[in-house]
């Protein structure tokens, strides 16, 4: 396939990650369907799309043409056949379980066009663990935005070593076009490269909370006044979602049994009290 033949493009899954992406997408001026399982996570995915892109106009962020020429090329369904039936390139933004993304890659691959590419925007799972249950493993590759994808720039592209260097380069070439920095990393490993930075911050965070040397919030001011970044981790954790945190250490726990990379008590108590961050109104801090 030459990248020119990518014309449509299905997203799987509308949540955070997802109806962002689709709207990229549109923007870059694909035929984008965004599918999910849920019609009320669609509802709110299309209303986003409806109010984000015309706030961008009235700040002179983009055009009235480009806005609907958005809207007119992205579409919402419930129907995974309808969405990917006839996708040249399928990005899944599903929840972080494998059984759940091996399901997934398997229907896809059986409704998929056979030249479709299927790349996971997953931030821990690497392709490997969902190629085998398809018929195109050189078509599976990560491709992983950064949140919130309508703003950060960065994708991360892993190759793995089932991976074709057509695929590689194909999932570059879109980065490109939707406006994205990629950068490709040709060995898979557990968080890519941004995630095992951030990881290791998180990680030590959370221990000193645990140990009760400091709060969420003063170590939040610490990192954001001293190393200056933008925000803290716990911050941070809010907005990607403590479930998250929550499915990717429980994944990376039961991968390789050891104790430590259970998920930190406080982040367990968090997600057991559906405390999940901005989504829920309520994580380490409160949202209104």
């Amino acid at each position: 396939m030459n990248f020119e033949d990518i014309k449509t493009i299905c997203v799987v899954g509308a949540g955070n990650m997802g109806h962002q992406i689709a709207v990229c997408c549109a923007l870059a001026g694909y035929q984008v369907t965004c599918t999910d399982i849920s019609q009320d996570m669609l509802n709110k995915a299309e209303a986003f799309a409806k109010s984000y892109l015309p706030e961008r106009v009235s700040k002179g962020k983009l055009t009235q043409d480009q806005v609907d020429k958005a809207l007119a090329n992205l579409r919402f369904t419930p129907s995974l056949e309808e969405a990917a039936g006839v996708a040249d390139y399928v990005i899944e933004a599903a929840v972080e379980k494998i059984a759940i993304k091996r399901k997934l890659f398997a229907d896809l691959d059986r409704i998929a066009p056979s030249h479709a590419i299927l790349a996971t925007n997953s931030s821990y799972i690497v392709s490997s663990q969902v190629a085998d249950a398809t018929k195109r493993p050189d078509k599976i590759c990560n491709m992983h935005f950064f949140n919130p994808a309508l703003v950060m720039k960065l994708v991360e592209v892993v190759q793995g070593p089932h991976t074709s260097l057509e695929t590689a380069q194909l999932t570059m070439d879109l980065c490109a076009k939707l406006g994205k920095i990629a950068v490709l990393l040709k060995k898979e490993i557990y968080g890519f490269l941004v995630n095992r930075i951030l990881s290791a911050l998180a990680q030590e965070a959370l221990y000193l909370v645990d140990m009760g040397i400091a709060t969420p919030q003063e170590i939040d001011i610490a990192v954001t006044n001293a190393l200056g970044h933008p925000m803290g981790p716990f911050r941070l954790m809010d907005l990607t979602g403590i479930d998250l945190s929550y499915y990717s250490a429980m994944e990376r726990y039961q991968a390789s049994g050891n104790p430590k990379d259970k998920p930190s008590p406080l982040v367990v108590e968090k997600f057991s009290k559906g405390e999940w961050g901005k989504k829920t109104k309520k994580g380490y801090y409160t949202y209104d």
